[in-house]
């Protein structure tokens, strides 16, 4: 098996959203916002090479939305989903299957795209089985209100228009899934969206932890730090508990999908809570 992170751009979101109820004098201390309260953030996905599959767990916004749309989010530097499989050595159509782990536009994006005449979509990983899971599938198809804004049709009703969609099987009712379709473990979370999926993967002896939403960044390892865009904070709060304690004592190394200064990162037992304890470059870990 190989890991590859493959960077599908940045962008920036409000520091205030991105802590909830944390005042800006903590957090922009891990997170230093610019003059318009706007912080630094990644869309680092992860490519996994397993034998004749190649698998790709999340794609980023994509490059369909409007230039209005964009504006939104001040996007920043020259990373794009094709410019990294190509540094890889791949091409999207070597992709095989697209994990998402959940369907907020900035996650499940990339995964469709304009048609070459620009009048309808298609799938941007064209020979790609497309893995969501069942019971968020049918929470983003009719949105609350809240989330609305996130779940965009044009990212969604493709990929089940395609074909090409598969849901992961759930076969206990415990958070942890061992070994998916994918041939990795999925924890399962509901603070920050409905059974959004956590991947766990197995990596010369280390367990390599696909954060996701779930820990957007090393500065959100306290328990209160919690996004202002979560659905359920005090389960986010509850369930962040639960994996950082295990994290801690089992030395797993958390890829940070949001992150844009820090790649992966490890959390120890402290007298004051779980906290950081040591910052890893992709290539340190994958190489």
């Amino acid at each position: 098996m190989n890991l590859y992170p493959i960077k599908a751009g940045n962008f920036k979101l409000d520091g205030g959203a991105m802590f909830g109820v944390v005042p800006k004098v903590l957090w922009n201390k891990t997170n230093p916002a610019d003059k318009n309260n706007l912080i630094d953030i990644a869309a680092r996905c992860l490519l996994i090479e397993d034998g004749d599959r190649l698998i790709l767990i999340d794609s980023g916004m994509g490059n369909k939305q409007s230039e209005k749309f964009f504006g939104y989010y001040s996007l920043w530097g020259n990373d794009s989903i094709d410019n990294s499989l190509k540094e890889k050595g791949f091409h999207r159509d070597d992709i095989t299957d697209v994990f998402i782990t959940h369907l907020h536009f900035d996650h499940c994006g990339g995964v469709v795209q304009w048609n070459s005449a620009r009048t309808g979509y298609e799938l941007a990983f064209k020979n790609a089985r497309i893995w969501s899971n069942e019971d968020h599938w049918q929470w983003a198809v009719a949105p609350n209100a809240r989330e609305k804004a996130s779940f965009l049709s044009e990212n969604i009703m493709p990929i089940q228009e395609s074909g090409q969609l598969n849901f992961v099987s759930k076969t206990t009712n415990t958070p942890f899934q061992k070994k998916s379709e994918l041939g990795f473990d999925i924890l399962f979370v509901n603070g920050h969206t409905e059974k959004q999926m956590i991947p766990h993967i197995q990596y010369n002896g280390k367990t390599i932890v696909f954060m996701a939403d779930l820990l957007p960044t090393a500065g959100h390892i306290p328990l209160p730090y919690v996004m202002g865009y979560d659905t359920r904070p005090l389960l986010t709060l509850n369930e962040k508990k639960l994996f950082l304690d295990e994290a801690a004592t089992n030395g797993w190394y958390l890829f940070l999908e949001h992150d844009a200064h820090n790649e992966i990162i490890t959390v120890q037992h402290t007298p004051k809570g779980v906290r950081l304890k040591e910052v890893y470059t992709c290539h340190e870990i994958f190489n």
